[in-house]
């Protein structure tokens, strides 16, 4: 579990940098958290951080979005999610 305290609780994003540079150097799967702020977030965490996961706490604890429209957006985005 990877996360930014930088980015933790802005919403502006999640450090694509960081996230790829640990991915593409460890042997385990990579859970990305801090920063998500909005959908396409999630998308560019997989395909450009390429975290294996990703976490996502108040966006979804204060109903700023909706779980089931994250994993359809990925799912149209041809990110591999289970609805």
């Amino acid at each position: 579990l990877l996360t930014s305290m930088d980015r933790d609780g802005t919403k502006i994003g999640y450090d694509i940098e960081l996230i790829k540079t640990i991915s593409e150097n460890v042997s385990g799967p990579v859970i990305a958290s801090g920063g998500a702020g909005k959908v396409e977030d999630f998308s560019e965490v997989f395909r450009e951080g390429k975290a294996d996961a990703a976490l996502a706490a108040s966006l979804f604890h204060f109903g700023e979005l909706k779980i089931k429209e994250v994993k359809s957006y990925l799912k149209k985005s041809d990110i591999p999610v289970s609805i």
